[in-house]
């Protein structure tokens, strides 16, 4: 079973190692010790915690109807690159950098600057997943 350190748990997390700490004081999140004695998490409990606190996306509104897409980020636009015909968008959804490519047109509908917040939804029929070991 994965053990997970501290800061990398709050990394994943997205929340500050203090955070992580007060809520295994509190028993919202089990730890034990590894083999050179730092506390870790059960990789299983730090996964579900982190279904538990995911925010539900339906319940945001972005003016979006309902979608069969269930990867959403929601982030802070960073760039927009703009030609007459597509637009490259960054949004940063915590530690991640999300970048499309869409329509002008879209860009200038949607209201998407540097500064706004935006939703991007991911549906793709192929995933690739890279394990640490």
């Amino acid at each position: 079973m994965a053990e997970i350190r501290i800061s990398e748990a709050a990394t994943l997390l997205g929340v500050s190692d203090d955070t992580v700490r007060r809520w295994i004081d509190q028993g919202r999140l089990t730890a034990g010790q590894d083999g050179s004695g730092r506390q870790v998490v059960p990789g299983v409990a730090l996964a579900e915690l982190a279904r538990s606190i995911a925010h539900n996306p339906s319940s945001l509104d972005h003016g979006a109807g309902r979608r069969s897409a269930r990867n959403q980020f929601t982030g802070l636009v960073t760039r927009v690159v703009s030609d007459t015909v597509m637009s490259q968008v960054e949004l940063q959804c915590g530690p991640f950098r999300v970048v499309s490519l869409v329509s002008t047109e879209a860009v200038t509908e949607l209201g998407l600057a540097e500064g706004e917040i935006a939703t991007a939804v991911v549906k793709a029929t192929n995933v690739g997943i890279e394990a640490r070991r």
